[in-house]
């Protein structure tokens, strides 16, 4: 099966800070399945290294007070985009980020402090039935 991943996690400097999140468990995963990678904050045309970025409601405001939310909604566009393209019906996305966040994400006002809520990508794609899952689930689609 095909499944749309944040390319951070298999190793991909994309991250705001220009480094990755790489995710070792991924590698089981990449022995049953075909990985599909996607920064969506790369493809809605935001650079890398970029100012941090935190979600305020319906808009994504980076950390200098500029409101990035244009690009992170093409970005999502795109990585629906692609997950129709690849016919993934599965994504595992980098927890608690503004873009790719599963369930929970950082409350908008830089502080660290975690509040219930999914990243614009994530939300985009659960709405189109893709399930989306946190790397700290990977283990829920070895062996399906």
């Amino acid at each position: 099966m095909n499944i749309l991943v944040s390319a951070c996690l298999l190793g991909m400097n994309c991250r705001y800070d220009g480094s990755h999140n790489y995710c070792p468990e991924l590698e089981k995963l990449m022995e049953e399945h075909i990985l599909i990678p996607v920064c969506p904050e790369r493809r809605g045309g935001l650079d890398t290294p970029r100012e941090p970025a935190e979600r305020q409601g319906d808009r994504i405001i980076a950390r200098d007070g500029t409101d990035v939310t244009d690009a992170y909604i093409r970005g999502a566009q795109e990585a629906l985009r692609l997950a129709k393209e690849y016919d993934c019906r599965y994504a595992i996305f980098k927890e608690r980020s503004p873009s790719c966040g599963a369930g929970v994400i950082y409350d908008g006002n830089f502080s660290h402090t975690r509040v219930p809520g999914d990243g614009m990508t994530t939300q985009l794609l659960r709405a189109n039935g893709i399930i989306v899952l946190g790397e700290s689930q990977i283990s829920a689609l070895l062996h399906k």
